[in-house]
């Protein structure tokens, strides 16, 4: 019974840090008897420009409001043991193969999985939403470090591109996103990829995959794309995504 949401971003325009999120997470944090969660274990193996203790005390900071107690992994003495009595996950955004890479170091790829296939919650922004598929090889970020595998939680069976965008500045020659992912297709035909926009989100709820956003706020967008095939397509809120959980 997976619960998961999959953020695309930690802010959208000049929001501040999770504010859009707030109302998804605050929904999403809710245990089997439909009781508030107060408690979330963090993950801030993503940081590498910041010490985990302060990227812990941002999450912190962020979710105050939600009387929410925020510990970051990294406080524990045993990370294994911190995955499998957690209340609830999040993993934060920052760099996708860094992040991998410490998964892989303390040996979590496994808990993580075991704990959210049993219904733990599970937040991820960013890289902790790229993670969530089977494989980080529709990231964007540049391989700082290089991880045992490129084999991430396969919490979802699809790939992600979490801040999809189809900007291109004018007179820049580089390949665009969408571009990067064709050529992903071209050698993964059968393999779906979802792009998600900034200030988007998956829900997994069980077998119900759903694509959504916080109708609170005027900056968020409830659209995203589809990659398979060689094909793109619109995928919308309104649309049953159930079928990519397959």
């Amino acid at each position: 019974m997976k619960n998961l949401l999959l953020l695309s971003s930690s802010r959208v325009k000049d929001t501040g840090y999770l504010e859009h999120a707030k109302y998804m997470i605050k929904e999403h944090l809710i245990d089997v008897n439909n009781t508030p969660i107060k408690t979330l274990l963090f993950i801030p193996y993503a940081g590498v420009s910041v010490t985990y203790d302060d990227y812990t005390k941002m999450v912190q900071n962020a979710l105050s409001d939600l009387n929410i107690s925020v510990v970051g992994i990294h406080e524990y003495d045993d990370p294994k043991l911190a995955v499998l009595s957690a209340d609830a996950i999040a993993v934060g955004g920052g760099n996708t193969f860094h992040l991998l890479s410490e998964l892989y170091k303390y040996d979590l790829i496994s808990d993580i999985n075991h704990v959210c296939e049993k219904g733990t919650p599970y937040i991820g922004w960013s890289a902790g939403s790229n993670v969530a598929g089977g494989s980080i090889r529709t990231t964007n970020d540049m391989p700082i470090i290089e991880p045992p595998s490129f084999t991430a939680l396969s919490l979802v069976s699809f790939q992600l591109n979490p801040h999809y965008t189809d900007y291109n500045p004018p007179g820049h020659n580089g390949e665009t996103r969408a571009q990067r992912i064709s050529e992903f297709m071209v050698l993964n035909k059968n393999m779906p990829i979802i792009a998600i926009v900034e200030g988007s989100a998956l829900k997994v709820k069980g077998s119900h995959l759903s694509l959504i956003s916080n109708v609170r706020s005027e900056v968020t967008q409830t659209k995203g794309y589809l990659f398979k095939g060689g094909q793109k397509s619109v995928i919308t809120s309104d649309d049953n995504l159930d079928y990519l959980l397959d």
